[in-house]
C-alpha cells in the first residue's frame, strides 16, 4: 500500500514542470527585452535612435516605427494571453511573429556585414523559436473553460 501511495504522489505531479518554468522565464525575459526595444523604436526621436541603434539611419523611418510597435505588441503577446489563459494561442502567434522579425534582422545584418549585431539577433531568434515550439508542442497552455 505504501508503494502505491508513493506512486500516486509521483504520478500526480504535472509533466514538464521544469520546462514550463523555463518557458515562463524565457517569455518574461523576452517580453522585457522587446518592451525596452519597442519603446525606443516607437517613441524616441530618430536623432536619439541613431546614437543608440546604429542601423536605424539606414532603414526608412516608418519601418523603424513599425518594428517598434510590433515589438511592443509582441512583448504583450508573450505574456498576457498565456498568463490569463484567454486565447493562449496568441502567445504562440506572438513568438512566431518575433521569430520572423529576428530572422529578418539577422539576414539584414548579415547582408550588410554588421556582424556585431548577429549574436543578439540570433540569440533572440533561438529564444523566440523555443517559446513558439515549447508553447505549441511541449507545454501548451489550455484556455480557460
Amino acid at each position: 500500500m505504501e508503494t502505491s501511495e508513493a506512486t500516486a504522489t509521483v504520478s500526480s505531479k504535472p509533466k514538464g514542470g521544469a520546462l514550463n518554468i523555463a518557458l515562463w522565464v524565457v517569455q518574461a525575459l523576452l517580453a522585457l527585452a522587446y518592451l525596452a526595444a519597442g519603446i525606443q523604436k516607437t517613441f524616441l526621436s530618430f536623432d536619439t535612435l541613431a546614437r543608440t541603434i546604429f542601423w536605424t539611419v539606414y532603414v526608412p523611418h516608418p519601418l523603424v516605427r513599425f518594428i517598434g510597435v510590433s515589438e511592443l505588441l509582441g512583448s504583450v503577446g508573450l505574456i498576457v494571453p498565456a498568463a490569463t489563459r484567454i486565447r493562449p494561442q496568441l502567445t504562440i502567434l506572438a513568438a512566431t511573429g518575433l521569430t520572423l522579425i529576428m530572422a529578418s534582422a539577422s539576414i539584414m545584418h548579415a547582408l550588410r556585414g554588421e556582424t556585431i549585431a548577429l549574436p543578439t539577433t540570433i540569440t533572440l531568434f533561438v529564444l523566440d523559436a523555443f517559446v513558439m515550439y515549447g508553447r505549441r508542442k511541449l507545454r501548451p497552455i489550455s484556455p480557460k473553460q
